[in-house]
């Protein structure tokens, strides 16, 4: 048993009391009230998923196992001469709730890396595909055809008690998270690079061989590892999170639960967001002559914006009531090593003009931009400018904070989701509309 997974063997053994004591002691207790909104309006706010992977907080934006994203980024381990931690390093902070040490960290590389390799099929798969498909579908396709190899389902079948069910779905996390990087690079050459060689370097780390493969030179391999960390997980309650934790609670393995869970993330109300945004960004650019405008030129160009009734793209969120961490460590970065890209001196200049108009029209209750408004800005500053690529990141990252929480539901026993649907006439009755 690699260090990893002892660690995680008895931060498991330790909570399940907790869960039992809850469910004993107090399971009738009534803690949340539904509204009618809540019910029509696809259950926004209702408080009925348990996850200690991440929490999202209003004002200090999403937190990693109580941690920052400003803290993780700083207390993370980091490769020699990088700016951006492990992704690895996340991983195991997601899975134990710790942040490891250098030596911890290094023990996972040497996991994963012997566990990249993937099968000859999943190749073929990838290749039947017409070079015009999208490579989202791709990857869900990809990642779905790998169900043979699930540990979990093998051991299943041959009976294993259920308290061990989280022993298996670790093994295929694990295998999952180190072979999907090789996948959606795999998917990159052969859609944009016309090419189908994929050479894994066993003495990177996720995020600096994914660079590798893609062939993206340094400072990208920070670019990686930055964007897989904070896209990795954001509560349970999203699309693709909620879709991953759905298909799992029916003891499906994790490879049809992250297939399923890429293709929510496939929607343009969820994963689509940041190659929108940028698509925005460029067209204003093309409205301005390909200058970049002064404060007072974008301000009236935001005023009338609004006025016409179309929106932002990046600003507003649901939740968050101040800037995105996310945004801003993605700034941050943009400051620092591309502060002359003339798209970001847009995204910049929105970023100075946008909240007070939204403030001031009353707009948004956070007028603030969120991850979408950046991060696209980025790989395209980098020559990663094919849009419906973008999403395959999200995807790769997204990966880490869903598997995490699926190996904690097992490992905790929790049920089958089986939420009670009613009818209209039956809402109606219980506002008092009908009798």
């Amino acid at each position: 048993m690699t260090g990893l997974k002892q660690k995680l063997y008895e931060k498991i053994e330790a909570h399940r009391p907790r869960i039992k004591r809850l469910l004993d002691e107090h399971g009738e207790t009534v803690i949340n009230s539904v509204t009618v909104q809540q019910v029509i309006g696809g259950m926004r706010g209702i408080k009925s998923l348990v996850t200690d992977i991440s929490y999202l907080d209003p004002y200090e934006g999403i937190r990693y196992r109580g941690y920052t994203l400003d803290e993780v980024f700083q207390k993370l381990p980091k490769p020699p001469g990088a700016e951006m931690p492990y992704v690895e390093g996340l991983f195991y902070l997601l899975l134990t709730g710790d942040i490891p040490t250098k030596e911890e960290v290094d023990e996972v590389i040497y996991d994963s890396v012997n566990r990249r390799q993937l099968p000859r099929y999943v190749y073929e798969v990838i290749d039947a595909f017409p070079n015009q498909s999208h490579p989202m579908v791709i990857l869900s396709a990809a990642v779905m055809s790998m169900q043979r190899e699930s540990v979990f389902n093998l051991k299943y079948a041959r009976g294993l008690n259920k308290i061990d069910f989280w022993d298996p779905t670790y093994e295929d996390a694990m295998n999952l998270v180190s072979k999907i990087p090789v996948i959606g690079a795999y998917i990159y050459n052969k859609l944009y690079r016309k090419t189908k060689y994929v050479y894994q370097d066993p003495t990177l780390d996720f995020g600096g061989n994914f660079a590798s493969m893609i062939d993206i030179d340094k400072p990208y391999d920070d670019v990686a590892r930055m964007y897989f960390i904070l896209h990795a997980d954001h509560e349970s309650g999203n699309v693709s999170a909620h879709t991953g934790h759905l298909i799992a609670s029916s003891l499906s393995d994790v490879y049809y639960s992250i297939s399923g869970m890429i293709n929510g993330l496939a929607g343009p109300l969820h994963g689509l967001a940041n190659q929108e945004v940028l698509r925005w960004i460029q067209d204003v650019r093309l409205r301005f002559g390909d200058k970049v405008p002064s404060k007072d030129q974008m301000q009236k160009f935001v005023m009338e914006t609004l006025d016409s009734g179309q929106v932002i793209p990046g600003y507003g969120h649901a939740v968050l009531r101040k800037t995105d961490p996310r945004y801003s460590i993605q700034r941050d970065f943009c400051i620092k090593h591309l502060p002359d890209d003339d798209l970001f001196k847009y995204a910049d200049i929105l970023y100075q003009v946008v909240p007070d108009i939204l403030l001031e029209q009353g707009k948004a209750k956070n007028p603030w931009p969120n991850v979408d408004a950046q991060s696209g800005v980025i790989q395209w500053h980098y020559g990663l400018v094919q849009y419906d690529y973008y999403t395959v990141l999200f995807s790769i990252g997204r990966a880490l904070g869903v598997l995490s929480n699926i190996i904690w539901d097992r490992a905790l026993g929790y049920p089958i989701e089986r939420p009670k649907s009613i009818t209209t006439d039956m809402l109606e009755q219980m506002v008092g509309i009908k009798k």
